[in-house]
């Protein structure tokens, strides 16, 4: 199939999609928003049917033969967002080709020769992970089209926020549900003999789906419109409750379970950071209850630099639940509870304040270790800037998220002179000459079944990492876990 069918499918796939080019390129030629906000003119009715049929045909180039769709597609004035699910791969494009609706798209898509134009066409929202702003800036654009009373295109958008491989799906994003206004949610099927539609972090790369994909004689889509869903009285006033219980239909339909997993959370598991997060780590829970809380991604480093600030500046370590509620400057509720538990190991109702920062640390900036071992070495050194085996047991058990670990290994190979004490400056020296410090002497003796200390580079029942399993997920949401448990 790679030397006969691939090439002419690709020759063809390509062919249709550069033949749409110039149509797409000259409709969206000197026209504005206000354009959007009127009646389709007859020419542009007549270039969105001609890009359907060439669209299409180019799924038929690629071995979609028949698309099976379920239900009924609401009208704009019925429900002014689809919202689509699982996410997995580019071929979830197929319903936006067909419907032609609005998507929310990463900003740097609209730079992507040909694919690009055609995306900037159907004139979608673009939203860019690195602007912190641009997510706010997003909300409120779909919240303006949503409202528009069917003006404007509907609005597709697959809120998981990211691929997954369809065995769960993960936390919904809350600003894709806008208070009061209906959805429509659409769930997507492949329900082929070999998979090779899959496109997730640790799975194989855009190309090799490409050439796996066209080398099958046939794939199948399923694309299911379900009932409009319309949000009661109390998920119009919380639009995470609306996304949940909508994720909840969803996976009904779907046959699968939920995990409150995001995309930040896989960020963070999968971190190329010098410690790498283990499998076990708490630090996932510990990210829930974050965002649970209401600290913004946007303002987190802003907030962790605040805590570190404050902590190195109050004489006692230990503050209770009361004191730890004044120092988030948040009110005491079950989500500042959990996570006071987190920290509350002996169960005497105080907690080093100064592991919440370094946890904190961790998933600001989950990738940055040394970043992380050096505020935390901030936190613990002494007068002469040192700190002892005990205090970087802790840094390094508080930045992993475990329970128990061994530095003795580490410790000494960084303290050369045998001190009983380092600096930072000696840790960080060693480990610019030992970038893997921690599989060499954190993880080498830890590997084996009773540490459960296996890193997240190592294979996981769902690809991604043990925590993200929906078996094992349920565990994780027991109120007032421990630290290290």
């Amino acid at each position: 199939m790679t030397l006969t069918l691939f090439p002419i499918r690709l020759f063809f796939a390509a062919f249709m999609m550069l033949l749409a080019w110039p149509f797409a390129f000259i409709a969206s030629m000197g026209s504005d928003e206000q354009e959007l906000e009127k009646p389709l003119s007859w020419w542009r009715k007549i270039v969105d049917i001609l890009l359907k049929a060439i669209m299409r045909m180019m799924w038929l180039a690629g071995g979609f033969h028949w698309i099976n769709v379920k239900g009924r597609r609401a009208l704009p004035a019925e429900a002014a967002i689809l919202t689509v699910a699982p996410h997995s791969s580019y071929f979830d494009a197929i319903p936006v080709t067909m419907t032609f609706a609005s998507i929310v798209m990463k900003a740097e898509s609209k730079d992507i020769p040909v694919w690009g134009t055609l995306i900037k066409y159907i004139r979608p929202v673009f939203v860019s992970r690195s602007d912190q702003d641009s997510r706010r800036k997003t909300v409120e654009e779909i919240k303006r089209r949503a409202q528009s009373n069917g003006k404007w295109p509907q609005i597709m958008i697959f809120p998981e926020g990211t691929c997954t491989n369809r065995s769960c799906l993960i936390t919904f994003k809350p600003g894709a549900f806008i208070p009061g206004v209906p959805v429509q949610p659409v769930v997507l099927r492949y329900p082929n003999k070999l998979d090779t539609i899959t496109w997730t972090w640790q799975g194989p790369g855009a190309f090799e789906i490409l050439w796996l994909t066209l080398c099958q004689f046939h794939n199948s889509v399923e694309i299911e419109f379900l009932p409009v869903y319309t949000p009661s009285e109390e998920e119009r006033k919380n639009p995470v409750l609306y996304a949940n219980n909508v994720r909840r239909v969803m996976a009904e339909a779907l046959g699968v379970s939920v995990t409150d997993y995001t995309f930040e959370d896989c960020q963070l598991a999968l971190a190329e950071g010098q410690l790498r997060l283990p499998s076990d780590t708490c630090l996932l829970e510990f990210a829930k209850l974050v965002r649970s809380l209401g600290l913004k991604p946007e303002t987190l480093e802003d907030d962790l630099d605040k805590y570190a600030a404050s902590v190195m500046k109050m004489k006692k370590e230990k503050v209770d639940l009361k004191e730890f509620s004044a120092y988030l400057e948040f009110p005491v509720s079950q989500t500042l509870e959990s996570m006071f538990a987190l920290f509350d190991e002996k169960e005497d109702g105080v907690i080093d304040i100064r592991e919440f920062v370094i946890a904190l640390s961790v998933v600001c900036k989950p990738s940055k270790t040394l970043e992380t071992i050096q505020l935390a070495f901030q936190l613990y050194q002494s007068e002469g800037g040192t700190v002892t085996e005990e205090d970087l047991a802790c840094i390094l058990k508080t930045a992993m998220g475990v329970s128990q670990i061994d530095v003795t290994h580490l410790f000494r190979a960084v303290d050369e002179e045998e001190k009983g004490k380092i600096t930072y400056d000696d840790f960080y020296t060693f480990a610019v000459l030992h970038p893997h410090f921690a599989e060499e002497y954190l993880y080498a003796d830890q590997m084996g079944a009773e540490s459960g200390l296996e890193t997240s580079s190592l294979s996981a029942p769902n690809g991604i990492c043990t925590d993200f399993s929906p078996d094992s997920s349920g565990d994780r949401r027991k109120p007032l876990q421990k630290k290290l448990n």
